[in-house]
């Protein structure tokens, strides 16, 4: 399987809709995830894909935090008012024990 190159998404602006809400491409947030777009909108509609979006406050008024989760991954953006990438990272999030597992 060869490797899906990783855009950039820093500097590149995510564009806002009539009312103000963040849209992402698919496109882009599948290969951050490491995924086709295809493989990420049917993660969508089995509903593993959930996001969540903060305004920063004080210091950092005038910047988002935009977060997707899907399974184990984590994807998260600060975004400025505007729609720039101001930075982005994707972590793995350990999985939960199995019920009736012995700890090691």
């Amino acid at each position: 399987m060869m490797e899906q190159e990783q855009p950039n998404l820093v500097g590149f602006p995510i564009r806002r809709d009539a009312s103000g809400a963040f849209v992402v491409d698919a496109g882009r947030i599948a290969a951050r995830f490491g995924w086709s777009e295809e493989e990420w909108r049917e993660m969508q509609r089995r509903g593993l894909v959930t996001s969540r979006v903060e305004r920063g406050e004080g210091a950092d008024q005038g910047r988002w935090r935009l977060a997707v989760h899907c399974g184990n991954r984590r994807w998260f953006a600060i975004v400025s008012d505007d729609g720039a990438v101001i930075e982005e990272q994707l972590d793995f999030r350990p999985s939960p024990p199995r019920r009736g597992s012995q700890p090691s």
